[in-house]
């Protein structure tokens, strides 16, 4: 399985962007989960969100309010609408997917290529 993200970019404080991550390729089984997550420079992974094929999502305490996923289980992607931005959520992003129905973006099986997002004035 590939992920492809991509709608990263430099935007100012207060800002919106909408990644897109897109899933080809043969898995084992379905993709019955997908979601995001970020590191910083210097930084740790930290979830973002995740969202299953049964319609449960989980968003971080940092992006509740501002972050929503979505998702096409039909043609495998994942959108993670993010607003009001802040520099602190300057980071590379990266999608994830996995097998299982679980939210915990950040064990899911298969992994993409990063979209950096720069939130600076």
């Amino acid at each position: 399985v590939q992920l492809q993200a991509s709608g990263g970019g430099l935007v100012q404080p207060g800002a919106s962007l909408r990644l897109s991550c897109a899933a080809s390729g043969r898995s084992y089984g379905a993709l019955n989960a997908m979601g995001w997550y970020r590191q910083a420079p210097g930084k740790g992974r930290e979830m973002v969100a995740g969202i299953n094929n049964g319609g449960t999502k989980t968003t971080a305490a940092f992006g509740r309010g501002r972050f929503t996923i979505s998702r096409d289980s039909a043609k495998n992607t994942v959108d993670l609408q993010m607003n009001n931005l802040k520099p602190e959520d300057t980071a590379v992003y990266y999608c994830a997917a996995d097998e299982g129905y679980g939210l915990d973006v950040l064990v899911y099986k298969f992994r993409g290529q990063g979209t950096l997002v720069t939130v600076s004035s």
